[in-house]
């Protein structure tokens, strides 16, 4: 009984999710998940809930990806793209990704990162002068009171920047045929800080 009433509950929770007046192949399958939940056809039941989550997950995908800004003023960008590999997403966590670049050369690629379980673990590394002192290349960087690091060889140029958002929600830009590293601080300090907490529950 504590089963089917767990069951009730989830199937309640995704009803109540999508508005009925909005019908779309998500409360269409919410509809027959139900028909077939009350029919006893448990098994359809069960792919038609799936197929709601994998599209909910689709456009949850979809609005993350609208947090990468858009290119800098004589800058061109590939369409932002979500490297999450399915399951393995509780290991790496939530991956999004854009390339940036000019066309008479250089590339930024703006990464965010969020809720991997190895995180925590730069942000020590962040909070660590010992571990700075330790890589001459890399120095201190701060915006809107996150902590984060420029990480920069004069012998090429590339460049990095890392900026921590909490422990949870890291941004990182990566550029290389760069005369200086501006470019990359830029696309990191244009990502708006307060949407993405929001957008993961910060």
């Amino acid at each position: 009984m504590k089963f089917a009433a767990r069951r009730h509950a989830a199937l309640a929770a995704l009803l109540i999710f999508t508005s009925a007046a909005c019908a779309d192949e998500v409360t269409d399958q919410l509809a027959a998940a139900r028909e077939a939940y009350d029919a006893g056809d448990l098994r359809n039941a069960v792919n038609s809930l799936n197929f709601v989550i994998a599209k909910i997950r689709e456009q949850e995908t979809a609005r993350l990806l609208t947090l990468l800004p858009a290119p800098l003023a004589g800058w061109q960008a590939d369409p932002a793209q979500s490297e999450t590999p399915g399951i393995a997403s509780m290991i790496t966590g939530t991956n999004l990704t854009r390339r940036y670049f000019r066309p008479e050369g250089g590339e930024v690629k703006l990464t965010v990162t969020a809720d991997s379980p190895l995180l925590p673990m730069l942000t020590m590394f962040l909070a660590s002068p010992f571990m700075m002192q330790a890589d001459p290349g890399s120095k201190p960087y701060a915006f809107k009171g996150q902590q984060g690091l420029i990480k920069h060889d004069p012998q090429s140029s590339d460049y990095e920047v890392t900026l921590m958002i909490g422990n949870r929600i890291l941004i990182q830009g990566k550029g290389s045929g760069l005369p200086d590293g501006t470019a990359v601080q830029q696309y990191v300090e244009s990502v708006d800080l307060n949407a993405l907490q929001k957008a993961f529950g910060g």
